[in-house]
């Protein structure tokens, strides 16, 4: 279906009824929406909240399954959000139209977007990720921040990744803090999960080269062949760094030279450096 089309029925505005007002905290509804700031409502209902109106129509191209918008007052005349809107019911979604004080105790902010979405999730299989040539995958070792989480997931989108791995007991990739900071590439990146055990059995069947980030590394990491075979740029954990376990599999340990007083880099810092360096040869400035 072309939403462009004057005459598609997902261009119309929703007739009346087919979106509720809401102006008190105390409904149900939003109570439901609220619950969303803890992982375990997140996970009994396999759902969670994006901001931006942007990011919505962008959830929407890429075919996630919308449950209920969220808009303001103040966007009733928004010609694009009365478009989201069209499409949210013509998908089965629930739209309601809320006062500025639910959407701020929805948002936990004073100022918040004028357009909120709560959506399904969606994780790839790690049995489904197959690493092909010019193909390059993050994987992180028990990543703890949200801000961490979020940025290195837009940083693989920037980069041309093809998906990010949690290995381990990692922050929620759908928390409110983490889909904040992806800005959008949630949609984008594919996310999967798995523990120590099933990310090193998925390694071994695969003919990737798997390079990780050590204190230890053996090698500078600008000196490595990152464009004979596909690669799974491996890092560790905020403050312990790479168990054992995993730096030993590893193809490649690789260390990110420093000069300054600083003894470590931010996470989300030192993973956009590998995965760029990772990349480099595939990359080309656009003309």
């Amino acid at each position: 279906m072309t939403h462009n089309n004057p005459g598609s029925h997902t261009d119309r505005k929703p007739r009346v009824g087919q979106v509720k007002e809401i102006t008190s905290l105390s409904n149900p509804i939003i109570k439901d929406i609220r619950a969303l700031a803890l992982k375990k409502n997140r996970d009994r209902t396999s759902s969670f909240m994006a901001e931006g109106l942007k990011l919505i129509i962008d959830a929407l191209d890429q075919d996630w399954h919308i449950r209920t918008l969220i808009y303001s007052k103040a966007a009733k005349s928004n010609a694009a959000v009365e478009q989201v809107a069209a499409r949210t019911v013509a998908h089965g979604g629930l739209v309601l139209e809320v006062s500025d004080k639910v959407l701020s105790a929805i948002t936990r902010r004073d100022n918040p977007q004028m357009v909120c979405g709560v959506f399904e999730q969606r994780y790839a299989g790690l049995e489904d990720l197959h690493p092909t040539r010019d193909e390059t995958y993050v994987a992180l070792d028990r990543v703890r921040d949200p801000g961490n989480l979020g940025t290195i997931i837009r940083t693989a989108d920037a980069a041309g990744a093809s998906g990010v791995i949690l290995v381990g007991d990692s922050t929620d990739p759908f928390s409110l803090e983490t889909t904040r900071a992806t800005m959008g590439s949630i949609f984008a990146v594919p996310v999967t999960r798995t523990d120590i055990g099933g990310f090193l059995k998925w390694c071994n069947g695969q003919d990737a080269l798997l390079v990780g980030t050590h204190l230890a590394g053996a090698v500078d990491y600008r000196t490595i062949d990152y464009g004979a075979r596909p690669t799974i740029v491996l890092m560790g954990n905020e403050q312990a760094g790479l168990p054992t376990a995993l730096a030993e599999r590893c193809d490649r340990l690789a260390l990110i030279p420093q000069s300054g007083r600083a003894d470590s880099l931010n996470l989300a810092v030192a993973t956009g450096i590998m995965l760029f360096e990772a990349r480099r040869h595939l990359l080309e400035v656009p003309r």
